[in-house]
């Protein structure tokens, strides 16, 4: 029997462009990877987001699963203490889930070459999880109530009694990261929740029940997240934000990698993707407060040199959540 070589036998120009192009579209198939991602970014948000990154990075298709961050950890919790991990990535509301993911021993450190264009407080310090946008808590008022506060001070005036609601950090996670913060200036502390009691603030579950409020005039002033009003006011809402001159706490919704994922390349490259100008611009377009430095704000929010952000110790924050929430209880109730 007459045996040929691969290389023995004669091939056209045409065959030979035909066999070059089949193999690399079978090498693009299989360099392609999948990416499972767990997130409590809005629905509209998260698909804005997989389908960006998805365009700049066309071997790599996400599957992402979307919940709020409490529900979304219960469930991920629920998978770990089954000795499953199914995300490589999360893009969650808070610093404080991903540094008690950190200190549980569920995330691996990435330093991004992209954190440096960001302050240091804005990322964890070994690389486990970087905030990705600020989604800071300030005063809201109707724009036709009697006064325009512009201090966490102002709204314990008598001006105010009765006449101020806030979200509950027993629902919120912005709203405990706050009160974390709040309570770590020296010049507010836990003394100004115990005075807002005194002015008979009200509670409620959490940001969208405050700006309803607000917007619809059931209460003058609330302490709202930023988004929410200014997103709301140019579309003809009649609610002002302010930034307080005391400065405001942040929401940094971070993400970070997890510690067992196999596909660690395609996991970086989402991270950077997501802190990168590209990233940081879809933020900004969404209507929030890029984390980047170097990215402008969108419509309605001042220069981000005139926002003083409150610092934040996570860690200490973790440390303390359940004691916050108990004195909170006390004061307002659940």
């Amino acid at each position: 029997m007459l045996k040929h070589s691969l290389a023995s036998i004669p091939v056209s120009p045409l065959t030979a462009a035909i066999a070059v192009a089949s193999f690399s579209l079978s090498s693009q198939v299989a360099a392609s990877e999948t990416l499972t991602l767990y997130t409590s970014q809005p629905n509209s948000d998260a698909q804005q987001t997989v389908d960006a990154f998805e365009a700049a990075y066309p071997d790599i298709e996400v599957e992402w699963v979307r919940d709020g961050t409490t529900r979304l950890m219960t469930r991920l919790r629920s998978e770990l203490s089954a000795g499953v991990s199914n995300p490589d990535v999360l893009l969650i509301a808070d610093s404080m889930t991903m540094e008690s993911l950190k200190q549980e021993g569920h995330l691996q450190p990435y330093l991004s070459d992209e954190r440096n264009g960001y302050d240091a407080d804005l990322y964890d310090p070994e690389g486990y999880y970087y905030g990705t946008k600020l989604i800071t808590t300030g005063i809201v008022y109707n724009t036709g109530a009697e006064h325009q506060p512009q201090s966490w001070q102002d709204l314990l005036g008598p001006g105010y009694e009765g006449l101020v609601t806030m979200p509950s950090p027993l629902y919120s996670g912005a709203a405990l990261i706050h009160m974390a913060a709040m309570t770590a200036n020296p010049d507010l502390g836990m003394e100004y929740y115990e005075a807002l009691h005194e002015n008979r603030t009200e509670a409620q579950g959490g940001n969208g029940g405050v700006f309803n409020a607000v917007a619809t005039g059931t209460k003058p002033y609330g302490i709202v997240v930023d988004f929410l009003p200014i997103r709301e006011a140019a579309k003809g809402s009649p609610v002002e934000f302010v930034f307080p001159e005391e400065g405001v706490s942040a929401v940094t919704e971070p993400v970070a990698i997890m510690e067992g994922t196999e596909n660690v390349d395609a996991a970086q490259t989402f991270v950077d993707f997501v802190l990168s100008r590209q990233g940081q611009e879809l933020v900004s377009r969404q209507g929030y407060l890029p984390a980047h430095n170097d990215v402008a704000p969108p419509d309605g929010f001042p220069e981000r040199e005139s926002i003083n952000l409150m610092p934040l110790d996570t860690a200490r924050a973790l440390e303390q959540a359940a004691e916050l929430k108990a004195r909170f209880s006390e004061l307002f109730g659940s």
